[in-house]
């Protein structure tokens, strides 16, 4: 399924800023970040799971919030993209 991680962590602390560093490494390593603070990933429903363990531990309930949309397949889900980002097809060949 494809998921769209969002987030806005509180950075006007260092504890803050930390927090957004960690949230992002915990987003790049499961998927391609689309905008500053968005993220497109392509996972099972466990992997989802996992995922959103780790953004909860990472984040501070108090002062940030976390988006998670699901897109399941069954759904026809589809993005439309303009300008100049191109998304990775994640159903395409690793190498060209």
């Amino acid at each position: 399924m494809l998921i769209i991680v969002c987030y806005d962590v509180n950075t006007e602390s260092k504890a803050g800023r930390r927090r957004l560093r960690r949230v992002a490494k915990v987003c790049e390593s499961t998927g391609q970040r689309v905008q500053k603070s968005v993220f497109e990933c392509q996972v099972t429903l466990a992997e989802f799971e996992a995922l959103e363990r780790r953004l909860l531990d990472e984040i501070e309930l108090a002062e940030d919030c976390l988006r998670l949309y699901r897109l399941p397949d069954s759904r026809g889900a589809e993005v439309k993209e303009h300008g100049r980002f191109k998304a990775v097809d994640f159903e395409g060949p690793l190498v060209l």
